[in-house]
């Protein structure tokens, strides 16, 4: 069931929205070599009460944390660590905050130190912040949710990369994650994928990698990770649809 979104509650996802973008660019400065990935954690959950929200993330059961931060393969849902983060690593910073009881989530994949002293890295990473807008461009009243994901693996796909399809976007509200999923690949006919109407909010992640569509978990059961190792990134808005096209919340 798909639960459509009031503009009130639009206009205060907006503003948690808002307030989680302020985190994450507090948190810039911390991404740097010599830098663990649990002390950028730490930081973001201290920064995330100190505008006035809870951490998304530890809403999960049995997540600790505030943040995932996959580093090269790993893909999504890894724990921060003591793992120490060194120039021309590509990390993903995943994070999610509650704000007066609505969510809002938001990822984005970088380089280390960036850019890559490795052109093909920075392409790959381009393509996937390229397509998360044009997909988001697809989020009007009378489409499909299909035609979000057409856009993704076509233009994924013909970049010669390959997208994870176990892992979508989704809506999001009061929970987390919400219906309706937001596949990265055109699983059935468009037509047969849910309609778009105003006040939909979702959670549009463009998840992909460099050499493979198939992926492992590691051994915590939490980190995902590609089969053959390549480079993954994930790059994610919330957004929500009004008469007057998509809004980025994030």
């Amino acid at each position: 069931m798909i639960n459509l979104k009031t503009d009130k509650e639009i206009s205060i996802m907006k503003e948690g929205g808002e307030k989680l973008r302020a985190v994450v660019k507090d948190l810039q400065p911390l991404i740097k070599s010599g830098v663990s990935t649990k002390q950028i954690d730490d930081k973001a959950e201290e920064l995330i009460k100190k505008q006035g929200g809870e951490s998304s993330f530890k809403t999960v059961s049995g997540y600790k944390f505030s943040t995932c931060l996959p580093v090269n393969e790993q893909i999504v849902h890894t724990k921060p660590s003591k793992r120490v983060l060194k120039d021309g690593d590509v990390l993903t910073l995943d994070i999610g905050m509650l704000y007066k009881g609505l969510h809002t989530d938001y990822a984005v994949t970088k380089v280390v130190g960036g850019p890559s002293k490795d052109e093909k890295i920075n392409k790959f990473l381009k393509t996937g912040e390229e397509t998360l807008y044009l997909a988001i461009k697809k989020a009007v009243i009378g489409n499909r949710v299909g035609s979000i994901s057409e856009v993704i693996e076509r233009e994924i796909i013909s970049k010669g990369y390959f997208i994870i399809k176990e892992l979508t976007g989704h809506g999001i509200g009061k929970k987390l994650h919400e219906d309706p999923y937001v596949f990265g690949y055109v699983d059935k006919s468009i037509n047969k994928t849910p309609l778009i109407n105003k006040g939909l909010v979702i959670a549009i992640e463009i998840i992909y990698a460099m050499g493979t569509d198939i992926m492992v978990y590691e051994k915590d059961n939490w980190s995902i990770i590609t089969k053959d190792r390549s480079i993954s990134a994930c790059f994610e808005h919330t957004i929500a649809v009004t008469d007057n096209g998509p809004i980025i919340l994030t």
